[in-house]
């Protein structure tokens, strides 16, 4: 029996031997099954036994086989998972949390509360839609003070790159965010406008030689010229729908591939002012993208993808009319599509080295959905004024003096109008009336509900990225697919190891390995479940996910050796009633 101690084989360990840990007490958890990260940091399923220093937070050992209660006479929690699946702890790398500002959306304390019920230990924090978008240091620590107290895992933040900020992109580094995003079109909130080319190009040569990742939210509108340049500030609105607004397939053409192609084209035209940056395409939905980027990785260009649960598990045959759940922007595409994303996650060298929730909630009422689509009315926190322009959609105040109908006793009311262009080109406006009852509760009255256009984009899934990635993948099996169907070692390598990397925590977290956080999902890999209202931890229950069948489910969390989630137990199966999460403020290094 051979003992892994800082990384290297030592003597065999006496079962009454309690020496090599301290005498505080220590964490033990075995299986038959445990995915460890190996000195030369692949990754490999085998038998072992982790020891963890829930005082230090630290994994302390890694012993390749399973240890009996009995080999820790000493102050131990002792647990044997039998042949369920002991992972390391999942990052997800792409996650809007929205606090402080909207946090009738999400929080900090619902987010990552989510997060923890499905395996996660890392978030990170996108820059929006949070109000203030964490675009220069003083925004930072707004979003900072918001987060204290409230976080049940370690969350880790980005900053945003919007017109005139470059200057506080390198002040931003140095007070610890992870790296920064940008978009190439209307982002959908006012306060994070597109970037131009122009911004680009002063972001890449401002972060060239430091240590992040530079991220591009990577759409852009067809370009007029043979660049686009500065006109992407423009803003219009993307191809005018050709169709019903409540059916998928006229949203869907509406953001064609070439939107995702155009915008990789021009961040790789402009990747010779910065060679070393890491360059990264978040959300990666449109498969034609992928030859651009594995021809510029051959090149030697330093540049990756993401793509997302959503365009794994879901596809556009499948959208209902009207089913706004699932609209979010780049758009969820055809079977096609989604096979070529499957092919590339275990290709050789792929360009897609992570996958991610992008996490993007907002309230029911902002999805328009049709009344037997809508979720029961739950109470909500009080809304600031709202307006967006996503989809080309803008949502504006009322008129005054505009009719309504009569108001009840103690009900509130905000009025929204939403202005579409027809396809001969003519505006038109719909009114929505959102209730807000004496109780809180909310309830919506629209003309346009099912509308895709005038609907929020975004989809709500942090924590059910492993049951959606395994049981899709089993599936895939069971149809006879040879090739793109991961393994439990290459789900960990794209939403855990490389998601670490992503973000420069290779060296606290991302694996099973001596000297990392404890950081500890306990899966069951052969529960089979549907996703019900109850089930969804996050702040408002919408998500397309709601009536899907999952395979594998997660069992328990631990955090730095402190279990933070336990499935099925009291509180929610949250444990010890407060969160023990941490900001990760460190300056990264690598």
């Amino acid at each position: 029996m051979t003992v892994v101690t800082n990384g290297t084989p030592s003597s065999p360990l006496s079962l009454t031997s309690h020496s090599l840990y301290p005498r505080s007490p220590i964490v033990v958890l075995t299986s038959t099954r445990v995915v460890i990260t190996l000195p030369d940091d692949s990754l490999v399923v085998t038998p072992a036994t982790v020891i963890i220093s829930p005082q230090s937070g630290k994994i302390l050992d890694l012993i390749p086989s399973v240890l009996p209660r009995s080999a820790f006479p000493g102050p131990a929690e002792y647990i044997d998972y039998g042949k369920k699946l002991v992972l390391p702890g999942l990052v997800d790398a792409h996650v809007h949390l929205n606090e402080p500002g909207r946090t009738e959306w999400e929080g900090f304390w619902t987010g990552t509360r989510a997060a923890a019920s499905g395996g996660v230990t890392t978030v990170v924090d996108m820059p929006l839609n949070a109000i203030p978008p964490t675009t220069t240091v003083a925004n930072f620590e707004l979003k900072l003070a918001a987060s204290r107290g409230q976080c049940w895992i370690d969350v880790g933040f980005y900053g945003g790159v919007i017109p005139g900020n470059a200057d506080h992109l390198v002040p931003l580094v140095e007070a610890g965010v992870r790296g920064f995003k940008g978009f190439l079109i209307d982002s959908g909130v006012e306060e994070f406008p597109a970037v131009s080319s122009s911004d680009v190009d002063l972001a890449m040569r401002t972060l060239r030689d430091v240590p992040t990742t530079l991220m591009f939210h990577a759409e852009m509108l067809p370009p007029i010229t043979a660049s686009v340049g500065d006109a992407v500030q423009q803003s219009h609105p993307p191809l005018a729908p050709q169709g019903e607004l409540s059916a998928y397939n006229t949203f869907l053409a509406s953001r064609p591939p070439s939107f995702e192609t155009y915008a990789v084209e021009e961040i790789l035209s402009l990747s010779h002012l910065a060679p070393n940056l890491h360059l990264h395409i978040v959300h990666l939905s449109a498969a034609q993208a992928i030859p651009l980027l594995r021809k510029a990785r051959e090149a030697g260009i330093y540049i990756t993808a993401e793509t997302c649960f959503h365009y794994l598990g879901l596809s556009a045959e499948e959208i209902e009319m009207g089913d706004t759940r699932h609209k979010c922007c780049p758009p969820i595409r055809e079977d096609a599509n989604r096979d070529v994303l499957w092919e590339e996650l275990t290709a050789p060298d792929s360009c897609i080295r992570t996958v991610v929730s992008d996490h993007s909630p907002c309230t029911p009422e902002l999805k328009l959905l049709p009344e037997h689509l809508a979720p029961e009315p739950e109470p909500v926190l009080e809304a600031p004024p709202m307006r967006h322009t996503d989809s080309g959609i803008d949502m504006t105040a009322p008129e005054d003096g505009r009719d309504e109908p009569e108001q009840g006793p103690g009900e509130e009311r905000q009025t929204k109008m939403t202005k579409t262009t027809e396809p001969n080109g003519a505006e038109k406006q719909q009114q929505t009336v959102v209730k807000v009852d004496k109780d809180g509760a909310v309830s919506c009255a629209s003309s346009t509900s099912g509308d895709f256009f005038a609907a929020w984009g975004g989809i709500s899934s942090v924590g059910l990225g492993l049951p959606i990635l395994h049981g899709a993948a089993v599936e895939r099996a069971e149809r006879g697919k040879t090739s793109g169907v991961p393994d439990i070692v290459d789900m960990v390598r794209l939403c855990s190891q490389a998601t670490a990397a992503q973000v420069g925590l290779s060296h606290r977290k991302g694996g099973l390995k001596v000297g990392l956080d404890g950081d500890v999902c306990v899966f069951d890999d052969e529960d089979e479940w549907v996703l019900q209202s109850g089930d969804m931890k996050w702040r408002n229950r919408c998500s397309p996910w709601e009536g899907k069948k999952f395979r594998g489910r997660v069992r328990e969390t631990w955090l730095r050796g402190q279990k933070v989630f336990s499935y099925g137990g009291q509180n929610g199966g949250f444990v010890g009633g407060r969160p023990v999460g941490e900001a990760i403020t460190e300056k990264r290094t690598a």
